[in-house]
């Protein structure tokens, strides 16, 4: 069996199933509210669910139960007496200790929690980075949308921020610095493409059996990084398009990921109505198009930065991906074939996938 945790415009929704005998709604949370993204603590069972309230603003909650009682988190908050509001919170990850987890947040915001997801409180040294004057927001805001710990290494963290680029810390996060080298921002004047810190990226992901090794998608390029994300190399060739936002790794595979491409930021909707899986296993060198089962006709979806998840059952690797038009589809063998496993949810912000 198979959990689905979809984030939606109207609430959360928990599915649960099997490709054999399909998907059911199990549980549904926060109805009417957009969820930005929930996940499970496998350490613990626990749910968080990040909810962007229209009148409360953007908090966590935590349940043991998706279907019953949800508790709200302390701490997600500002500084008092600052002009900056917390807008949205995008993403929570679990941490390399126990009881440690971390939410990014918009205006690129950094919380941590040490108490398994009950309170939280601001990283500092982040809030109080001497560039922050300089960061720009992307088109979804100043988010801080990828979190990425280091396998059995609490102290090493590598976080993205759109448009702020690749953050690293080797101390737990008392001190940051850039990781952006080869990074080219081709919506820049040409002159300070490869100087500027407006680096859009839009989701990045490392391989657990490779830590060094990172896949990331750009705004305009997708890279691959070998020394822990320093340093990166366009590996985009071969893809219909290398503007994109989601993106996923095969986690006993150092050298397989996968991305949805979408037309351009300008028009983010799936190339030339085909809905298309792209899967590589030599590291970006070559990038084969996985289509069986998945609609190739009039089919003009988006694909949302955190809606694309994989899960490892046995042996087998499955992935999951929502669009904004309600419908989620999924693959038990790693991509080969496609099936829509549940259609006409409201529109998918979210999907963390829980074998």
């Amino acid at each position: 069996m198979t959990e689905l945790l979809v984030g939606t415009k109207k609430g959360l929704f928990v599915l649960d199933g099997a490709h054999e005998s399909g998907f059911d709604v199990t549980a549904r949370a926060f109805a009417g509210e957009p969820v930005e993204y929930a996940m499970r603590d496998e350490r613990t069972g626990r749910l968080f669910a990040a909810v962007n309230s229209p009148i409360y603003g953007p908090k966590i909650w935590y349940s043991d139960d998706p279907g019953g009682e949800w508790t709200q988190a302390s701490g997600v908050a500002l500084p008092e007496g600052q002009d900056a509001a917390l807008v949205r919170i995008w993403v929570v990850v679990a941490g390399e200790e126990d009881g440690l987890l971390y939410a990014g947040g918009d205006p690129g915001v950094l919380f941590e929690s040490r108490d398994g997801g009950k309170s939280w409180e601001l990283n500092g040294a982040l809030w109080e980075e001497p560039t922050r004057d300089s960061w720009q927001p992307g088109g979804g805001g100043l988010c801080l949308h990828s979190i990425v710990p280091w396998p059995g290494d609490p102290s090493r963290l590598l976080i993205a921020v759109s448009a702020a680029g690749v953050w690293l810390t080797d101390d737990g996060g008392r001190s940051w610095r850039q990781g952006n080298r080869g990074l080219a921002a081709r919506y820049e004047p040409e002159e300070v493409q490869e100087t500027t810190l407006a680096l859009c990226v839009h989701h990045i992901e490392r391989s657990p059996k490779r830590p060094e090794r990172l896949f990331m998608q750009f705004h305009g390029g997708v890279y691959r990084s070998d020394d822990a994300g320093d340093s990166w190399v366009e590996i985009g060739e071969g893809l219909v398009s290398d503007f994109g936002f989601p993106l996923a790794v095969d986690p006993d595979d150092p050298d397989c990921a996968f991305v949805i491409p979408l037309q351009a930021d300008v028009d983010r909707v799936t190339p030339e109505g085909r809905v298309r899986v792209f899967e590589t296993r030599d590291g970006g060198a070559t990038w084969t198009s996985r289509v069986s089962g998945l609609p190739q006709r009039h089919a003009y979806l988006t694909v949302l930065r955190l809606a694309f998840d994989q899960a490892k059952s046995d042996s087998r690797l499955e992935l999951y991906f929502g669009a904004t038009s309600g419908e989620v589809f999924g693959s038990r063998d790693a991509g080969a074939n496609w099936a829509s496993v549940a259609a006409q949810l409201p529109p998918v912000y979210s999907l963390k996938a829980v074998a």
